[in-house]
C-alpha cells in the first residue's frame, strides 16, 4: 500500500482522530531533543534503525519492531544510519487500556498491515467509519503483541553513567568489575552494590545486555554474524550464536527475519 501523500506532514495532535498516522524519514547521525507527546506514541521502525533514550534507560529499535512510547514521557531519538519510520499517535483517552511503561515491541505481519492501511487514507477520519475501525483494531493490537527484550537500564550517579555510555559505544572494550570500580573510586563491593541499586542489574548481567543490543544494531545494519561476533569480542560466532539464543530465544538470523518467540 502507498502512503498518503497527507501522512508525510507534521500531524497537529489536537486534532480529534483517535489514532493519527505520521511517515517519515531520519537521514544518518540525525537526533531529536528530548521532548514529549500528549498523545501516546508507536514508533514502528521500516527500514534501519533507531535509539530511543528516556532518562533512566535506551532502547534499540530494529527493523520490524515498533517502541511505545505513553503520553507525556520524555524521550529522544538518534539513529546511525537512515531510518524509515512510521508513527502512530494515539489519543490519551485509548491510552488508558495499554502499557503505561516504554517497551520496544514485536510486529506481526497483520499488525503492519493495519499500520500500513491507516498510513493509505486521509487523516479525517469519522470514528465510526471503516478507516475508525482500523485504528481501533490498532491500539487493542499493540497492548497485545509481545515486548522485545531491547532495554537497556542507566543508573543515575555521574560516574556510573559516564561508564555505561562508554562501554555501550564499544562493548567491545569491556572492563573487568575491578577495573570499572577503579574508574568510578569505589571499591569493587560498593561499586556492584550501587550499580544493580541504580539498574536492577549487576554489573556482568548488564555488560552482556549492552553487548547483546549492540550486536543488534550491528546485524541490523548488514553486518554478518560472523563480523559480528569479532567486533564484538566473542570467543567465536558459536559462542555469539549460543550467547544470543539463550537471551532471545532465536538465532541472530531468526531474530531479524522476524521470528521471535
Amino acid at each position: 500500500m502507498e502512503v498518503h501523500r497527507e501522512i508525510f506532514e507534521e500531524p497537529e495532535e489536537e486534532s480529534g482522530s483517535p489514532v493519527i498516522a505520521y511517515a517519515a524519514d531520519m537521514l544518518p547521525s540525525m537526533s531529536r531533543p528530548m521532548h514529549n507527546h500528549d498523545r501516546g506514541q508507536l514508533l514502528h521502525i521500516f527500514s534501519g534503525s533507531l535509539l530511543v533514550h528516556l532518562e533512566d534507560r535506551s532502547f534499540f529499535v530494529p527493523p520490524d519492531r515498533a517502541v511505545w512510547v505513553p503520553p507525556r514521557i520524555f524521550h529522544r531519538t538518534t539513529n546511525t544510519k537512515l531510518a524509515e519510520f512510521r508513527t502512530l499517535y494515539i489519543r490519551e483517552d485509548l491510552c488508558t487500556k495499554l502499557p503505561d511503561r516504554t517497551a520496544v515491541i514485536s510486529v506481526t505481519p497483520l499488525f503492519k498491515q493495519l499500520i500500513m492501511a491507516l498510513m493509505s487514507t486521509p487523516r479525517d477520519y469519522e470514528e465510526d467509519s471503516p478507516v475508525g475501525r482500523i485504528a481501533r483494531v490498532l491500539v487493542d493490537q499493540i497492548g497485545a503483541q509481545p515486548v522485545a527484550p531491547l532495554a537497556l537500564p542507566l543508573p543515575k550517579a555521574e560516574r556510573l553513567r559516564s561508564l555505561c555510555e562508554r562501554i555501550s559505544s564499544n562493548p567491545k572494550e569491556m572492563p573487568v568489575l575491578q577495573e570499572a570500580a577503579g574508574l568510578c573510586f569505589l571499591s569493587p563491593r560498593t561499586f556492584e552494590r550501587r550499580f544493580k541499586a541504580q539498574t536492577g542489574m549487576s554489573f556482568g548481567r548488564w555488560c552482556r545486555q549492552a553487548r547483546l543490543l549492540k550486536a543488534v544494531e550491528l546485524l541490523s545494519d548488514g553486518a554478518s554474524v560472523s563480523d559480528v561476533s569479532f567486533e564484538l569480542g566473542y570467543e567465536g560466532t558459536s559462542a555469539f550464536i549460543a550467547a544470543f539464543k539463550k537471551a532471545f530465544t532465536v538465532t541472530p538470523g531468526q531474530y531479524l527475519n522476524g521470528e521471535v518467540a
